[in-house]
């Protein structure tokens, strides 16, 4: 979950729908409004043994997992791609596609789809399929991703990294109407008056994730796209100017009619669109059991791709201070939830989605993580956004995260 720069301003208006969030049937409306989420990475998981399980499993678990998480009411279910040993999933596309079948209300997308290293149109047909098996509960959050092995695979150019996302992107807002297609790069051929099947019965909710750039987060107002901050390091808090940036962008390009058309039918007023937060996390009975859980798994995580990147090997010392003042989110269904409601609080957000383990952990605690985070974490975070009077979408000041 990169940040790419700045992109031209895009010719063709386009549409993005709003995610849905489920209906309650408790509890004070505004809080309502807010969704809780569930990602994942699909990363190669150990036996009780400590030996890993074959990608084939890990992928059948993912299933398993996301249909626990629409069992205890989850929101959204989120599956990142990757093209690397460490981790299963390479097409979360064809795993939600499985899922849907197999769920009945959890939305489901990618975590995120990059779209740099893919096809705007195969993209935009095989969500629209995925929307189709799971009756409009499909969604795609895009971006570039924070690994670029995808590049070298499919036979990409590494020097045109900023160029191919900003293109691709583009191309993709224009199919967001569903109408005829008219778009030109400097990439692929043009397209003129193209249609693009399967059409979609209510739209395909599309994102943008970002990493932490002013010029991505006013990319994402402008095409008229809901943002994903991607907060996996350091305190939730230092991440407000983005979302301040972003709502006001929002508003100035809502208010000009630009990329997203500006207003909803009828000349009313643009509705305004989302801000969700993606950060790692475990959950378990007690903080120890958590801490004690997750902390090795998430040092081997974070240590392999250190040494990969040039960085210095983590300690224990890390992890327990970005448990404490950092983006980890981890410990007891109480301790996460006091977190995260400060974090939406904080940030006036609309959405939390919660990365539910890193590194190796076994199928066994991730369920236990799914299934604590439904009944137990959800459910007091709503209480503790309910008690502060909160209401999606507007920050309140509150002890620094």
């Amino acid at each position: 979950m990169n940040s790419p720069a700045s992109a031209p301003d895009p010719a063709t208006p386009t549409s993005s729908s709003s995610p849905s969030t489920h209906d309650a049937t408790h509890g004070d409306p505004s809080t309502q409004d807010v969704a809780f989420g569930l990602d994942t990475f699909g990363d190669v998981t150990v036996d009780r043994g400590g030996r890993p399980v074959h990608h084939a499993q890990v992928l059948r678990d993912v299933v398993e997992q996301a249909v626990l998480a629409d069992q205890v009411g989850v929101d959204a279910f989120g599956i990142g791609e990757h093209h690397r040993p460490d981790f299963a999933v390479s097409a979360p596309d064809v795993l939600l596609a499985g899922i849907a079948t197999r769920t009945e209300r959890i939305t489901l997308g990618s975590a995120v789809t990059v779209l740099s290293s893919d096809d705007p149109i195969r993209v935009f047909q095989r969500f629209a399929t995925i929307d189709a098996l799971s009756n409009g509960r499909a969604e795609v959050v895009l971006g570039r991703g924070s690994f670029t092995e995808s590049f070298p695979l499919f036979g990409l150019d590494l020097a045109r990294y900023e160029q191919l996302f900003s293109e691709k992107l583009d191309l993709f807002a224009a199919l967001l109407p569903e109408g005829p297609v008219t778009w030109s790069g400097e990439l692929r051929p043009p397209l003129v008056d193209q249609h693009v099947y399967p059409k979609t019965e209510h739209g395909l909710n599309a994102w943008i994730a970002v990493g932490g750039s002013p010029e991505s987060v006013v990319r994402a107002a402008r095409y008229r796209m809901p943002l994903m901050l991607a907060i996996i390091g350091g305190p939730a808090g230092r991440f407000a100017p983005f979302a301040d940036l972003y709502r006001e962008a929002n508003a100035q390009f809502a208010g000009a009619g630009s990329a997203g058309g500006g207003t909803a039918g009828g000349g009313a007023a643009a509705p305004r669109l989302p801000i969700a937060v993606h950060s790692p996390g475990f959950v378990a009975e007690t903080d120890a059991r958590a801490a004690e859980l997750s902390a090795r798994h998430w040092l081997v995580n974070r240590n392999q791709i250190g040494r990969e990147r040039g960085w210095g090997d983590a300690t224990e010392a890390d992890f327990h201070r970005e448990v404490r003042s950092g983006a980890m989110y981890v410990g007891s269904p109480e301790t996460v939830a006091q977190k995260i409601a400060t974090t939406v609080r904080t940030l006036g957000l609309d959405r939390f989605d919660l990365k539910y383990a890193s590194g190796p952990t076994p199928h066994d605690d991730l369920m236990t993580s799914v299934d604590l985070y439904g009944r137990k974490v959800i459910p007091r975070v709503r209480e503790l956004l309910a008690e502060a009077g909160y209401t999606a979408g507007v920050p309140q000041t509150v002890s620094r995260v």
